[in-house]
């Protein structure tokens, strides 16, 4: 009887243990930059890609802190020689990675009947893939690619989004409002870095939109 007891307390310390280390990841109190080194960002790190016939100022605007990109599904690429979708995209330099664990964070805002467009991604990857996480947004769901959904209904809201990208471990974990939605494998590759913004996909929307504020991008401590 004795070894008996002994043993249900030992299972339920670990469930209940089990319990903490699950909502440590998931709770929106905990600071999942907690670890982690902010890196300086500038303007200088925060290169616009737009339509390459118009201006900056046609698809893209930063006022009070906030960085607003639309793109038409009838632009151009932004590059003469590209073949890709239509985008106005912040594209993060200077801090390209190819080992370690890094992060993203940012606060996002999609209008009314924004659809079929990516709004953040981590480029790089091994061919035949292009990037290592796309989140894209269909018919007011927030998804990784095209499925699963992650998160209904996030039109005309403020959403807190950090993405935290371990090549050794080669996975990427994502969390909405701090709580954790889903983790993928990593896709390997060379060189990564993050973007976000408007990325036409499938079924794209005439008019895409987001918004971002808060950008930051954070490399754990060693």
């Amino acid at each position: 009887m004795r070894y008996m007891c002994q043993a249900m307390v030992a299972l339920f310390n670990f469930l209940v243990c089990c319990s903490f280390m699950h909502a440590a990841r998931s709770w929106p109190g905990v600071d999942l930059t907690f670890g982690f080194n902010e890196v300086p960002l500038n303007s200088s790190n925060l290169v616009i890609q737009k339509p390459y016939d118009l201006p900056e100022s046609a698809r893209y605007s930063f006022v009070y802190g906030v960085h607003k990109l639309w793109v038409y599904s009838t632009d151009k690429p932004h590059s003469v020689t590209s073949k890709t979708n239509p985008r106005t995209e912040i594209r993060i330099t200077g801090y390209d990675y190819s080992s370690g664990v890094w992060q993203f964070e940012g606060h996002f805002f999609v209008p009314d009947c924004t659809s079929g467009v990516c709004i953040m991604q981590v480029f790089g990857a091994a061919p035949p893939h292009a990037t290592t996480l796309m989140l894209r947004t269909y018919n007011g769901s927030l998804s990784y690619y095209r499925t699963p959904v992650l998160v209904p209904n996030i039109w005309g809201k403020w959403i807190k989004l950090n993405v935290i990208h371990d090549i050794d471990a080669s996975n990427v974990k994502i969390y909405i409002d701090g709580v954790f939605v889903h983790e993928a494998m990593g896709r390997s590759g060379v060189s990564h870095y993050f973007k976000c913004g408007v990325y036409a996909q499938d079924d794209a929307s005439y008019r895409m939109e987001s918004r971002w504020k808060g950008i930051r991008v954070l490399k754990k401590c060693l």
